[in-house]
This record gives C-alpha cells, structure tokens and sequence, in this order.
C-alpha cells in the first residue's frame, strides 16, 4: 500500500491510509489432518508440536511443488507454520463445502493465538533482507514531512479552533484561541513551530498524546462541543475494535501547566476534569448546544449501531432513557445535530433505503419523528436553512433542503417553501435545483441508455448540461453563499454562487446560476492549457511554495525526450485529476467559502473565496520537503475498454522522465459500496514514483466514479464486473507495453482485499504480487451467517445467499477462499507472491478470513506471508510514525517483487 493521501489542509501525513470447481481440492470429505487440539492453556505444548509436524509437511509439499514448476520463484523457508485441515461442513441449497480451516475462527485459542505468532515470525524472517529498504523508504517519507505544523484554524461559535503536530510526537494537539470579536471572520495567525499554548489566549484542549499513553492503539472517535465552549463531549477507541468509550470534559476546569518555580505555561485541560458520567463501548454520541443533554448510541453484539439513548447531564447512567430502536437489522443508526443546530436528527438506514428522524433541540425530552417516512430502495436526506429578507415584505423564507433519489437514481436536491408546505411531506415536492443522469441504472426509465451519454435537463443549471456520468452528491446553504458538489465524467467537481442570487433564481422559477470552482494552475505547470488547446512549457516557472527549496529545471534533454515518447504512447492529454470539495465550513455565518483540492501529483490546498467579488485566497498548501516539485510528475486519465464492451477509466501517475516501456507498475482498486477512488495526493507514493514505478488506478465499477450505474453493475449478481474491470485494465496497460507483468504488483483493501484475491484467482500471469490489506476473502462463509458482525446490513450490497440460491451459487463461483486454483495446474504455477496485512481486533473484516486464506495457499505451496497485527483494527496501526513505519514494510515488499532492491 503507498499510504492515503496528505491531508488537504494539515501536515502532509501519509496514513498508510475492506466454488469448489473440482480441482482446487477444497471439497474434500475424508481428510481430517489429525485431531483436534484442547483449547486449554495447558495443551500449547502440543498446538506448538502439531504447527511444526504441519511445518515440515508443508516443505515437504513445497519442494514437490518447485520440482513441478520451472518457471515462479516459489522458494519459502524450511519451515512454514500450516494450519491443520480439520473440514467443517457447510451446506446450503443442496451444496456441500467442507471447510478444513473454520476452526481459525476461534482467535483467542491457544493454537490459534500459536498460528498467529508463527505467522508473524515466517513473515519477518522472509522480510528480513528488506530491513535497510524499509528504513531507506521511512526516511525518505520522514525527509518528505513538515512534521512541526499546524492546520489552518476554524471558527466555531467564540472560538477558532485548530491542531498542532510536533517532530517526534506520534499525534496532534487539539488548540483553541477566543475570537476578537462578532466579526472576527479572518484566523488568527499562529507561528506553527512554537509550542501549544503559545498563543495569547491559547488554549490546549485535548492532547492526544498525552491521552494515549499507556496505550498501543489510540484513535480519537469525535468531540462535540456546546455553544458556549464550555463541554466538550469526546471519544476514544484504545483496541481499534471501533466502540468508542466517550466522556465529558468541562473546559472550564483546565489547569495551567507549570509551577514549582517554572513560569507559567498554557492553559491545558486533562482527564481529572471529566464529569463521572461513561458512556463506554458504543457506536458515537453528540451533545446538544446548551451542554445539558448527550444522545448515544447502543452497538449491537453484531456491531450494529442499533439504537439511540438519552442522557441528562449530572445523572446516573443507568437512569438513561431509549428513544429510538431501530428493529430492521439491515439497518444503521446515528445521531447528530443539524447543521443550523435548531434540531437533533437521527439517521437510520441501509445500503438502499435512508429514513429521517427529528426533534427540536429546545425539546430534547420529546418524541423523535420522522420527516418522510421511510420507503424501500429510497434515500434521502433534509436539512433546513432560509432565504433572509427575500419575502414580499423583508421577512425570511424558511427552507427545506432534501436531496433524495425517489425520482432519479443518481439524486436530486428539492428546496420547499416552508410558508406554504405543511406536515406530512412528500418527496419529490418543491422547486428542483439539480438533478443527475439516470443513464443506465436500473430504476429511471433509461435503464438501456450508455453511461457516458451526455447528459441535458432544462431544470438543471447551465454548467451541468451535456455532462457524462452525473450525479447530485449535495447541496449546502450559508447565510452568504450556496454550495454544490456534484460528479462528472469520473471527477468530483464542485460550484457555488451568492446567497441573493440563489433566492433570485429561487423566486423567479429558473435555474440557477452555479459557477464551477477550478483549483488555480501552478505557476509554469505542464497542465496549463493555451488557447488552442496544446500543452504549454514543460519548463518550470517561479517557485509557488510547493516545494521548500529552489526547484530544479526539468528541461533536461532526457527527460524532454523521454517525454515526448510518453505522450506518443498514451491516448488523450496528460492532465491533473483532482478532487474538490468544501471543506472547514462549520458556521453558518462564514462571509467566505472555504474549499479544499488535490490531485495525485499536487498537494493539498485550502482557500476561501468571497461569494459577491470571487476573490481567492491561498490559507494553506500542503509543504512537502526534501526538493519536492509537483511539476515533475504527471498524471492522466486513459479509458480501456472492458471485455464487455464498457469503458472503464483509469488514472496514470509516474514521474517525469520515466520510461514508461514495460516499466514497473503499482496498480490499485476496490470498487465497492459506490466509494470513489478519487485523487489524492501520497508523500509515500513518491518513494515509487522517484524509483520509476507507474501508479494505475482503475476506477472500476462496483465504485461511486460514474454515478449509481457505476455502482449498480459491480455489485450483487454483477459483482464480478469489478474483477473483470481491474484484470482487463492489467491487460491493457501490460499489452500496450507500458507495464511489464514480471513487475506489476497489485494492491487493495477490505473489499478491495476480495478484488486482489479474485483477480489472483482469474489471471494469476499478469501479477507478480499482489498486496491484500485486510482483505474480505472468506465472503461466502460471512455473508451466509447473521450473528457475525456486520452480515446482514451487508445483503444489499452483495445479495442474499442465505435465502437465494442464486446469490449463493453466484457468489460461491467468486469469493477468493474457495476458488484457489490447484497447486499443479497452469494458474497455480503461475500463482503471484502474496502479502497480507490484517489486525486482530478488526471488526468489519475478521481475522478469519485472511487467516483461512493465507492457510489454503501454503498448503497448496504458493508464496503468501501475512503481517497481523494484535494491537490494531480495520484502519491499521494507530500514531503517524507506526504508520509511516507500517506503509513502508509494505512498500518495501513491492518494490522487492518488482526487483527494485534500493
């Protein structure tokens, strides 16, 4: 894994970062491996003996193996720690599969918790030699980091609230300072090198460092404050299991640190100022504005957020009343306020349908009710917020903002006039503001139509016309300016205008006057475009703060010619990819709009622009030390063409000079759930990048890049679209010679960890290794079960195989576990080197599955290790520097495969 991108206003961190075919010898009935070991702390001598005896039969296998292949370095240590097949039986819809690995399950077994530990040993002894790469490439992303920095403050209420990080400390600390006054609309200047609490009137108000000690695993859940800053409602996870244990914090208690003859330092708020209330183990919590009232929420022993709590501040918890249970397991709660904080909203819902449940913060002991009640395969959400002085008298005209799918599936935003709309509403009701393609979903009457058919509705704004791929993501309301975030053609994209010209529009029945944001162009960048559409100047200009030092010229013959023979390789035009949205908007009084963007190859970047004059201002580019210049690389977005016809996108990133002829190739995915793989920019990635790797993303369908259609063919019985997309865009890029398969290296996680073992499955020959990071591989065994974790509100993402025959036998020819091609046939010889990384407390994909995988293929003679992690959850290690150590363990292993040694 290359690590997530920089955070787009903050420190640029890397984080790091979900068949039995009758020869894969998986349908067994009469093999039973030995018998089964006591789960009894005194039996671990013997779980040990029983790991060893299994050991040397799996070298035994594994040199028979080698005989029979000629052509794949299978070579693996002597000994190699193989599970015991001890076969469960599992039958459904007349289908029989025998399970020699279920007994994994059991994680707090004495054998299990043996198996591990020899796992983890096979994997550091085979990574041993990589010691001094891994350290090379910790250094150079530790070289890349400002890791003394600040983000740009946010104005909530009275205060301006910010974070800090310090060179050496593994988190940030969370600051405030007062604000100067009512219209105090500019942050404060804050030297990001000094100390927290430097600041006059500077405030520490949660330390995460000092709260995590004596913890290896410390994540900060939420913080949620009241109006008067006074209470503070937080939430932290210490096993990375995700349930939060929040308490409540009076900041009005902070001590200030020094004494004992030392001058006085800032004020600091710490644990012993924590109200006795605990709210331990559940989903998340907010606190109403006045501090007097927090609403929880129950996890279910299947981790489903399952219902809502009310606490009154000062009583026992045990006193705490149930509002709201949600009775529907496929169904998620949470609870929040809104964002005019006039109300507390719970939201509940699946995979397809949403519902809206509210009461008035004044009448927090009231009866929640919903706004539209619920209806099957619909989604929507409501917001409220008004048009000032805009009524034929100066009065306010009150709004109802819902953005809902009853009519498109790719979402339309209402606004209702709440002078002449009364209870109960109905979707659909009010003026549409935006709405997106229904091209090719399966609801909308357009079902037949291409997905990237342009796209013209008159009730649409002007610059959403003849769009490819559009979809409504929201809509949001300040007092001075109205936002819009829509995708098209594969991007997010996002437009805003001012507030009066909005109610304008409104009044008069038009469409309204939206204006796309465009991230500014870099001074002497590549991706400027002159007016007849060449590319300009490689060249680069003046220094623009991208870079900490003088940049260096890229006009170097090489690389000019190296150029030019890229861009004769590649269709279409090199240019930047970028995500864009909102971004630090919390009041609704805010004159400026704050927006954040960045691309594979640029930084993120924070600035605020004036809705009336357009005016933009630079708060704060992401520095990226160590002569870092975004000019040097590019990035582009091609199109291959899937084996069904469709064409897929897929975004290219290299640095420039590269060879890109049979060039090494990191190429990830996921396309589940319809999340997006949009750009984002990696200081990880650069150590690939600068080593001559090409980075592939195919942004394959299952994902949210083109819509709900997108989504609709790669999930449930069309799953298998998301496999075929990343294998066919592998070939593509292989078979025009841009990557060489002896070097590409595969990588995705969580379901993007089911997509690495599918594919490895379905053309093993394009991949040398591939990378799983907690990967969803056992999904057959986990979707037929509803008491595990998280199963039955995932029916409506891959289907139902516990009541369909259809799902089963459909997911059954797909999940990873169960269709391991034989050691001896053609796909087994050529069988890539496999990494897993996985966490013991993970509770949306769990250890099981990669366990139960990682045995099938060492007892089969395949090259698989697997880091596992006891301290850590479904997003990893926790602390910047673990996760910097973390993604270059993993760096390291595919610059190896790859045959890049330094």
């Amino acid at each position: 894994m290359t690590g997530n991108g920089a955070d787009a206003i903050g420190t640029a961190e890397s984080n790091g970062t979900g068949e039995t075919n009758g020869t894969t010898g998986t349908n067994e009935t009469n093999e039973t491996g030995g018998t089964p070991a006591s789960d009894g702390i005194a039996h671990m001598p013997q779980a040990v003996r029983e790991l060893a005896e299994a050991a040397r039969e799996s070298a035994e296998r594994h040199e028979q193996t080698q005989r029979e292949s000629d052509d794949v370095d299978l070579t693996l240590p002597p000994l190699v720690p193989q599970a015991l097949r001890e076969p469960t039986r599992r039958e459904h819809h007349g289908d029989v599969f025998m399970d020699p690995y279920e007994w994994l399950r059991d994680k707090e077994s004495p054998r299990v918790r043996a198996y591990i530990d020899a796992q983890n040993e096979l994997c550091a002894s085979r990574n041993a030699h990589l010691e001094h790469l891994r350290d090379t490439l910790f250094d150079e992303l530790k070289a890349h980091v400002q890791e003394t920095d600040m983000s740009v403050p946010v104005r909530m209420d009275d205060y301006w609230y910010f974070a800090r990080t310090r060179e050496g400390r593994q988190y940030a600390v969370q600051c405030r300072v007062p604000v100067r006054g009512v219209d105090d609309w500019d942050p404060p200047k804050v030297d990001p090198a000094a100390e927290p609490g430097s600041l006059p009137g500077e405030q520490v108000v949660f330390d995460m460092n000092k709260e995590a000690e004596g913890h290896d695993f410390f994540r900060l859940g939420g913080m949620d404050l009241s109006r008067d800053g006074r209470w503070m409602l937080y939430g932290v996870d210490t096993d990375g299991d995700e349930r939060y244990d929040y308490r409540i914090r009076d900041l009005d208690a902070m001590t200030r640190v020094g004494g004992d003859g030392q001058p006085a330092g800032p004020l600091v708020s710490d644990a012993s100022a924590d109200l006795p209330e605990r709210f331990d183990g559940v989903g998340s919590a907010c606190l109403t504005p006045d501090g007097r009232y927090v609403f929880w929420v129950e996890v279910d022993d299947a981790w489903r957020p399952c219902a809502v709590w009310r606490h009154k501040v000062g009583t026992p918890v045990e006193d705490d009343a149930c509002v709201y249970r949600e009775a529907d397991e496929r169904f998620w709660l949470g609870v929040g306020l809104s964002f005019d904080e006039r109300n507390i909203v719970i939201g509940t819902g699946s995979k397809t349908t949403t519902e809206v449940l509210m009461l008035s913060a004044d009448d927090p002991e009231g009866e929640f009710r919903a706004f539209i009640p619920r209806k099957d395969g619909v989604e929507y959400d409501v917001s409220f917020a008004r048009f000032e002085q805009a009524g034929p008298d100066g009065e306010d005209i009150p709004l109802a903002v819902v953005y809902h799918n009853a009519n498109n599936p790719n979402f339309e935003i209402d606004v209702i006039d709440m002078r002449d709309h009364e209870p109960p509403f109905r979707l659909g009701e009010g003026v549409c503001v935006a709405e997106g393609s229904p091209y090719g979903c399966e609801r909308g009457g357009a079902s037949d139509e291409p997905i990237t058919k342009p796209y013209e509705n008159p009730r649409n704004p002007a610059l959403l016309q003849g769009l490819r791929g559009l979809g409504i993501e929201g809509i949001s309301i300040h007092r001075h300016f109205v936002s819009l975030a829509y995708r098209a053609d594969g991007l997010p994209h996002l437009a805003m205008m001012p507030k009066a010209e909005a109610a304008e529009d409104f009044l008069a029945g038009r469409p309204w006057r939206f204006a796309e944001l465009l991230p500014p162009a870099l001074d002497g960048d590549w991706d400027t475009t002159a007016s007849d559409g060449t590319v300009e100047s490689d060249g680069v200009g003046a220094s623009d703060g991208a870079s900490d030092d003088e940049s260096e010229h890229v006009g170097q013959d090489g690389a000019e010619r190296e150029t030019e023979r890229n861009e004769e390789r590649l269709p279409g035009e090199t240019r930047r990819l970028y995500t864009i949205g909102t971004a630090g908007n919390p009041s609704y009084e805010a004159p400026r709009m704050r927006y954040s963007f960045t691309s594979y190859t640029r930084p993120g970047e924070l600035h605020d622009v004036d809705p009336a004059t357009g005016e933009d201002r630079l708060l704060k580019r992401g520095t990226v030390l160590g002569g870092f210049d975004p000019r040097r690389y590019r990035e582009r977005r091609v199109w291959i063409q899937a084996r069904d016809g469709e064409h897929v996108p897929v975004s290219l990133v290299w640095r420039d000079g590269t060879d890109l002829h049979d060039a090494p190739m990191f190429i990830t995915g996921y396309g589940a759930y319809e999340i997006s793989s949009d750009p984002a920019f990696s200081v990880a990635r650069l150590s690939l990048l600068d080593r001559g790797v090409l980075y592939a993303v195919p942004h394959i369908r299952g994902g949210g890049e083109l819509g709900r259609a997108w989504y609709e063919q790669g999930r449930r019985l069309n799953k298998k679209h998301t496999f075929e997309d990343f294998v066919d865009a592998t070939r593509a890029l292989q078979e025009a010679h841009l990557a060489d398969p002896a070097r590409t290296v595969a990588d995705g996680g969580s379901a993007g960890g089911l997509l690495m073992g599918a594919v490895a499955n379905i053309a093993p020959e394009l991949y040398a290794g591939i990378e799983a990071d907690v990967p969803f591989v056992d999904a057959l065994t986990s979707i037929l079960d509803p008491s595990l974790p998280l199963t039955v509100t995932e029916w409506d993402e891959w289907g139902d195989p516990l009541h369909d025959a259809d799902v089963y036998r459909y997911m059954k020819s797909y999940t990873p576990y169960e269709n391991l091609p034989a050691a001896g046939s053609e796909a087994g010889k050529a069988f890539p080197r496999i990494l897993i990384t996985t966490s013991m407390n993970d509770t949306r994909v769990l250890v099981v599955e990669p366990l139960k995988w990682l045995a099938a293929m060492q007892e089969r003679g395949f090259d698989a290790i697997a880091k596992i992690e006891v301290e850590a959850g479904h997003g990893g290690t926790s602390g910047r520097y673990k996760q910097w150590r973390e993604v270059s363990y993993e760096n390291a292993w595919c610059l190896d495969v790859m045959g890049i040694k330094e």
